[in-house]
């Protein structure tokens, strides 16, 4: 049975709180497991959510500030103390290959797994599996930074009543999506497109061009909401979000359901989020993020 769900390990922007932890976030979909910007303590977060090294296939670092990447050492080396059966892949952006590098060798250790790195340097696709295309898009942040986005290939959907009429089942309802037509009938005729689910991640960025191409259509949304709408100014300057605006990129964008993340350790009352967000305009499933919780993948429509 596939498990498509999304994992908090860490929630925190720049200075951890004693109940936030830096960020880090787990991606499970399906038989692999995304890893989203490593912050300081994932290793012991992922313990204390029931992740294991075994579980992640990719890793994907949006940008090098310490808070979204200082965990990478700790996880790399456990990826190899573990021995992990797989490649791992690392995705970050290429103007930061210095801090990856010195971040992958830290500290002396044995390196058993094969890591293959892979710089983003464009928007583009950076990867296509049966079971997702995984894109990335530039964010506007004082140090590059990238966005990313994963896309399930839309599917069919088979249609029981036209089927019947047809008087196609069993063994043949099978044949037929293999075949594409079966005694005249086509898959067509009896079916229709059942559209891919949609992920996308967010961090550090002010509102650009990126932010809402990475948002359009999703199914889950994360993306931070590091201020309140009262402090827009400091948002803008610094290259963040707030709450409103992350919102109304989300209304504006379809999504169904929205998760705010990487809340300044200036606010102490997580409600003042979700008020700011609702009357922003969006009417979606709506999460504010808490360590260690767990937030599935909505089911199709």
């Amino acid at each position: 049975m596939s498990v498509r769900e999304f994992v908090v390990l860490g929630t925190a922007s720049q200075v951890p709180t004693r109940h936030r932890n830096h960020n880090g976030y787990l991606l499970r979909w399906d038989g692999e497991g995304i890893l989203f910007d490593p912050g300081e303590g994932t290793q012991r977060q992922m313990l204390r959510a029931g992740v294991a090294a075994h579980d992640i296939n990719r890793i994907c670092v949006t940008h090098f500030h310490g808070d979204h990447s200082l965990g990478l050492a700790g996880v790399i080396q456990r990826i190899n103390l573990d021995r992990v059966p797989h490649p791992v892949t690392a995705h970050f952006p290429a103007s930061g290959r210095r801090f990856f590098d010195r971040l992958r060798y830290a500290t002396a250790y044995r390196e058993t797994v094969r890591l293959a790195e892979e710089p983003v340097a464009a928007d583009g696709v950076l990867a296509a599996t049966p079971s997702y295309t995984l894109e990335a898009r530039k964010l506007s942040h004082p140090v590059e930074a990238y966005g990313y986005r994963l896309v399930e290939p839309d599917g069919r959907r088979m249609l029981p009543e036209k089927l019947a009429a047809h008087g196609i089942a069993g063994p043949d309802v099978g044949r037929l999506q293999r075949e594409g037509a079966l005694n005249g009938v086509t898959l067509d005729e009896v079916s229709e497109v059942r559209r891919g689910q949609r992920f996308a991640f967010i961090m550090d960025t002010r509102l650009c061009d990126g932010v809402h191409a990475l948002a359009e259509g999703c199914d889950l949304l994360v993306i931070e909401s590091t201020f309140l709408d009262e402090d827009v100014r400091l948002a803008t300057e610094h290259g963040h979000l707030t709450a409103g605006q992350a919102a109304r990129v989300a209304a504006d964008a379809g999504v169904r359901h929205l998760v705010l993340t990487h809340f300044s350790q200036r606010y102490s009352d997580p409600s003042e989020f979700e008020r700011q967000a609702r009357a922003a305009g969006f009417e979606g499933e709506l999460t504010i993020a808490r360590d260690l919780m767990r937030v599935p993948v909505p089911k199709r429509t």
